[in-house]
């Protein structure tokens, strides 16, 4: 009986310390996590409700994580994944606010509205691509594994983002 409760304790304190581990190194990421999400979304609240159910998500999906060295990646995947949801989320639902805020914008034109507005036009994967390496000071190699592409993809990504950027420039 003694021996049942030592062995409920050593686990009890495994599963802490995993839990504490895994929260750790979420934390580190937490700055990089919100740039990136506010970079697709474009807002605020919904950059750090992004991070928040991507942290959820990376918790429950945690034991399909095989090799810790690519823990950043996988979480910057989940992250990306999370945002583009609620892009999907947010193209069904459209408040009769939006429609007077978008009204108001379309009389400004400033490079930032212009720039946000050429980004959105692309295609997601270039947009990822551009993202990462331009907002985000991401390498080739860190966008590869990242995306789980090729270097040579990437790089090739990037090229063709910036050539759309230009021509909708």
């Amino acid at each position: 009986m003694v021996e049942n409760t030592i062995n409920t304790i050593r686990e009890t304190d495994f599963a802490l310390s995993e839990e504490e581990a895994f929260f750790e190194r979420l934390y580190v990421e937490r700055r990089k996590l919100y740039a990136i999400a506010y970079s697709y979304l474009g807002n605020e609240v919904d950059a750090l409700e992004v991070v928040q159910e991507a942290s959820c998500r990376a918790w429950i999906k945690r034991k399909k994580l095989k090799d810790e060295q690519a823990f950043t990646p996988w979480v910057i995947r989940i992250t990306i994944n999370c945002c583009m949801d609620e892009l999907r989320r947010k193209k069904r639902v459209f408040p009769a606010e939006r429609l007077l805020e978008n009204a108001a914008q379309e009389m400004q034109s400033n490079e930032r509205i212009d720039l946000e507005r050429a980004m959105n036009r692309m295609k997601p994967k270039y947009r990822h691509a551009v993202i990462l390496k331009y907002y985000q000071d991401m390498t080739t190699v860190e966008i590869a594994k990242v995306l789980k592409k090729p270097e040579g993809t990437i790089k090739t990504w990037v090229r063709e983002g910036l050539k759309q950027l230009r021509r909708y420039l």
